[in-house]
């Protein structure tokens, strides 16, 4: 009987003892493949909801952490903090963009929806969005919305149906072809309505600006920074700023993650200390069979290696079909937004999958160290002689 065929006897004889032993590091793995996949889906829409944003900076209340900065991303709830006036005063800078949005939420068939209060015209030109059907804004105060291309899909709109925000029915006007972004799962309406609806009369959420030349940024910023007392973020800041807050969650839900595989990683000690006592006489025969301690040394090597590849290869399958069905269900907020406005909610990368198995692998091998040498170290006469 080969080595290869000897370990899987071994490891399959007690078959309960196995299957237990199996999912320990399966489960393990399965979270730490499900946080590692939502954590790279997490990272990418950030980096393309940036990009979609089309603004080289953005104009909040003064002293906004990160968060706000991730709400401007995700299109969160956000204060109203910013008025007219000053939304005017940054307008009238020369050489940039200035387009106000007022973040809101509302709610359809008992789902929470991002509503988007924008001024029509302007946000048109400054996103280049198109319309799949029905047609745009007329006027700067008329009750309709436009909506975009997932939220139709979801709540089954089009041209003509009805949608109630804070008690007042507004009529759909037109339906957004697909941008890929979170303006998908937008509704937008006018600014004067959106203001009017959410009792924001005169005030914005946060302006979006885009300058002429980039060069010019840091002197745009303290331009602004001087006609009002707002603070202004660039791009690269705000992305910066947001994938810290993202990182440092993913390490702790990561962290979470490796606990699960070290209790798995106990388990499989305990599991090859076990079938060292038990096959003490069996290591004693093959030992007098000609057999090394270097051999027997290796063999129970093997067995832990093969708990960690089987538990590996199966654990990603399970953190992956996690992460996609888990994500519908997740809560609504302005850090699950990204995954949920992200399709699956995962990313599966070869990479990912593999460093998950070697790791898996790694932890199981590293666990059975010990057990092996305990085998290995054991005489003939003191294996053969054991009751």
């Amino acid at each position: 009987m080969t080595l290869s065929k000897l370990v899987v006897k071994n490891i399959t004889r007690r078959r309960g003892r196995f299957v237990f032993t199996l999912l320990g590091i399966t489960i393990g793995i399965s979270s730490f493949v499900t946080f590692l996949s939502m954590g790279g889906s997490l990272k990418s829409e950030i980096y393309r909801e940036t990009a979609a944003l089309g603004a080289n900076l953005i104009v909040i209340p003064k002293g906004s952490c990160g968060y706000e900065q991730l709400s401007v991303l995700v299109g969160d709830e956000m204060p109203t903090n910013i008025t007219g006036d000053e939304v005017k005063k940054i307008s009238a800078i020369k050489g940039l963009t200035a387009v106000p949005f007022l973040s809101q939420k509302t709610a359809i068939n008992n789902k929470p929806v991002a509503v988007s209060g924008i001024e029509p015209s302007i946000t048109l030109n400054f996103k280049g969005w198109q319309l799949a059907r029905g047609s745009y804004f007329s006027s700067l105060d008329e009750a309709t919305a436009v909506v975009g291309a997932e939220t139709a899909k979801q709540f089954q709109l089009q041209p003509g149906s009805l949608v109630r925000i804070r008690g007042e029915q507004l009529a759909v006007k037109g339906v957004l072809k697909e941008t890929g972004g979170r303006d998908d799962f937008t509704l937008f309406l006018p600014m004067a309505t959106a203001q009017r609806l959410y009792k924001s009369i005169e005030r914005v959420s946060y302006v979006a600006v885009r300058v002429d030349d980039l060069a010019k940024t840091d002197a745009y910023m303290e331009k602004i920074k001087e006609s009002v007392s707002l603070g202004v973020v660039s791009d690269k800041q705000m992305l910066k700023s947001v994938l810290s807050i993202v990182g440092t969650v993913n390490i702790t839900l990561q962290l979470i993650a490796a606990v699960s595989v070290l209790a798995a990683a106990f388990g499989i000690i305990n599991t090859m200390l076990t079938a060292t006592y038990e096959r003490k006489r069996e290591i004693g025969i093959l030992q007098a069979l000609g057999a090394t301690r270097g051999k027997i040394f290796a063999m129970f090597m093997l067995e832990s290696g093969f708990y960690g590849l089987m538990g590996g290869v199966v654990g990603v399958g399970v953190g992956l079909l996690v992460s996609i069905l888990a994500t519908p269900y997740i809560s609504q907020n302005a850090f699950t937004s990204l995954v949920k406005g992200s399709g699956t909610g995962t990313m599966i990368d070869a990479g990912v999958i593999a460093v998950s198995i070697l790791f898996s692998v790694a932890v199981a091998v590293v666990a059975g160290v010990y057990p092996a040498w305990r085998a290995a170290r054991l005489t003939p006469v003191e294996a053969i002689s054991y009751e």
